[in-house]
């Protein structure tokens, strides 16, 4: 009697294949289910040699190029919306417009630009991207010659423009009336506009309308040639293969014409936030208002779904910002002194009973109404229901390397093959130390302030055993980094002087992060001696590493692809995006130090190519 081998089946031969089983199936079929590899930047930290001060849409094509080269078939974007003066990007001033900073003006449509060849090239070489840091008062400079543009064109003819006026009514003219009632009241916050205009009422708005009539066209304008210009990019992305994946922010400055044009569909005596956490001890309050969710829902949730319908005009992909906060989310009273952090907040909605139908119902109305697929950043404090509603509806979450570890046993970094399926494997974002500055800076390290306050609830002198627990020649940025010698936890104990049953969350703390270089350098099977600072060997042994995991997607901050060149490893800590929690003129506006065009010739594409074609995340064979 002779057995039979069964054929192997589609999911035996594709594992991803499941997702073909899942509600986001259509969105899963336009993609592909096979793995990817991908980057992570802002546009304002990239430019070309034709920017003016900051990059601009049409340079993405130069980013787009270099991604064929290597074999990065995801160009995952920040958040491309206006951000006013404030230049935060998780804080715009709309969830659906573009920011004008990223217009080129050479590449306007149905204008004659012969007139102002002189200014623009004055204007570009003032704001000669030199420098590491943005200029931020590029913007400033660029819409007040953008508006002498405007004034010179013929509004008679343009049926295209007209055409985008009406197809975006639920938002664009709200945004316009937005932005010229700023002006007129010099910037400042809605809340303070004289009622009826705070009020948002029907006859104010059309008495701002009416009389200043061009200028609201001017700002539906600028938004018309933004979308243009992305239009183009994202055409060329689909035809060298490359998805463009958007960044969705969850929430909106309040400050902003969404919460002025919609003002039931915020809890406005509130703000949101996080609360602590072993990286944020305070926690974080950001400010932006939460959200009605009932009044959303009583409308058909249109204004969620108006902004993926926009936003799909642009992206192949989504990231879901911060999507614990659509199960619940951390919210701090107005009334609350602002030194308080997050630290005195409640979740909203108050029962834990409620949060997996709570936010089912609202991922659920998301992917129903776009063809764009969702991913999620599932980061902090996450509720289970999260990571089962997200598996069920067939959504990506994160899987963050440096934090992927076995914390319930010898806290040793996860193997590869124990990553999840549905995850965007990544080792940096936006909000977190690149992986030069990490490994340099972070890595083996207890955050001071948290530190400091688990030893004053316990009545332990934290200025005390500071200098007996940590090197603190070689701790920085806020972070204590132990001393060698503090080899196990009897020796850490009686530093302390307390029971081990009186400081279990002390000990979790010195587990998770002493010896956590050495832990890792093995984790990623590296021999010889530890260094202290990072080098191109090290970053390689990472990205192959974050590339051999189970994830679907391996998506990488731009700054951890370019750490295989010598050059970023020079003060690594500068090429941080964002530090959480802090206002500082180091956020929000690092620039990589040498233009788009000189990525064609860089040394280390033969080396991240061959990374993503050896993990099979290269482009997929037709």
């Amino acid at each position: 009697m002779t057995s039979t081998v069964p054929k192997p089946t589609k999911k035996d031969l594709n594992p991803y294949h499941l997702f073909l089983e899942k509600p986001t199936l259509k969105q899963w079929k336009q993609i592909g289910t096979q793995k990817r590899s991908g980057i992570a930047t802002p546009l304002f930290s990239i430019y070309s040699k034709q920017s003016i001060g900051i990059g601009e849409i049409p340079d993405l094509k130069l980013l787009i190029d270099w991604c064929v080269k290597t074999q990065l078939s995801i160009l995952q974007l920040l958040p491309m919306n206006d951000t006013g003066f404030d230049f935060r990007p998780y804080d715009a001033q709309s969830s659906f417009a573009l920011d004008p900073m990223y217009l080129s003006i050479s590449k306007l449509k149905e204008v004659n630009l012969k007139l102002f060849q002189n200014k623009i090239e004055a204007l570009k070489k003032k704001f000669e991207p030199t420098r590491i840091r943005v200029n931020y008062e590029v913007k400033a400079a660029k819409l007040e010659l953008l508006s002498e543009i405007y004034q010179t064109i013929n509004h008679n003819k343009n049926t295209i423009f007209e055409k985008y006026i009406r197809q975006n009514e639920f938002w664009l003219k709200d945004y316009a009336l937005f932005k010229v009632a700023k002006e007129i009241n010099q910037g400042k916050n809605w809340e303070s506009w004289e009622p009826r205009l705070k009020n948002h009422e029907a006859e104010a708005m059309h008495v701002l309308e009416s009389n200043h009539a061009e200028r609201v066209r001017f700002h539906m304008w600028l938004e018309w040639q933004l979308a243009e210009q992305f239009l183009e990019v994202k055409k060329y992305a689909e035809k060298n293969g490359v998805l463009l994946m958007g960044d969705l922010p969850l929430l909106v400055s309040r400050d902003s014409a969404d919460v002025w044009a919609h003002q039931s569909y915020f809890k406005l005596h509130l703000a949101a936030g996080a609360p602590p956490d072993a990286f944020f001890a305070n926690g974080q309050r950001w400010g932006m208002p939460p959200y009605e969710w009932c009044a959303i829902a009583q409308n058909g949730y249109d204004y969620l779904i108006q902004k993926l319908v926009y936003a799909e005009n642009f992206y192949d992909l989504f990231r879901i910002d911060h999507v614990v906060g659509i199960f619940r989310l951390w919210t701090i009273s107005l009334s609350e002194p602002l030194e308080s952090g997050g630290l005195k907040g409640v979740f909203d909605p108050s029962s834990e009973s409620e949060w997996e139908e709570h936010g089912k119902n609202i991922l659920t109305a998301m992917t129903q109404h776009t063809k764009m697929l969702p991913c999620a950043e599932d980061l902090g404090v996450v509720p289970d229901c999260s990571y089962k509603v997200l598996e069920e509806l067939g959504i990506v979450g994160m899987d963050i390397v440096r934090w992927k570890k076995n914390w319930k046993t010898d806290v040793n970094f996860t193997s590869p093959e124990n990553y999840r399926k549905n995850s965007i494997v990544v080792f940096s974002t936006h909000d977190m130390t690149p992986l030069a500055a990490w490994w340099e800076f972070d890595a083996g390290t207890v955050d001071e302030k948290m530190f400091a306050r688990m030893c004053g609830t316990r009545r332990i002198s934290f200025e005390t055993v500071k200098l007996e627990l940590f090197d603190l020649a070689a701790s920085s940025h806020g972070r204590l980094r132990w001393k060698p010698e503090i080899k196990d936890e009897q020796t850490f104990l009686k530093i302390l002087g307390r029971d081990e049953t009186e400081v279990k969350d002390f000990i979790n703390l010195y587990r998770e992060s002493y010896d956590e270089k050495a832990k890792f350098w093995n984790f990623l099977g590296l021999k010889g001696s530890v260094p202290f600072k990072s080098t191109p060997t090290l970053s390689e042994a990472v990205l192959k590493q974050a590339n051999l995991t189970a994830s679907i997607f391996s998506i990488q901050l731009l700054q951890d692809w370019l750490s295989l060149d010598e050059r970023l490893h020079q003060n690594p800590w500068q090429f941080r995006i964002n530090l959480p929690g802090t206002i500082s003129q180091e956020n929000w506006n690092i620039v990589i130090p040498f233009p788009l065009e000189e990525f064609e010739g860089l040394e280390i594409n033969r080396k991240i190519r061959r990374i993503n074609v050896e993990s099979e995340r290269g482009f997929p064979k037709s």
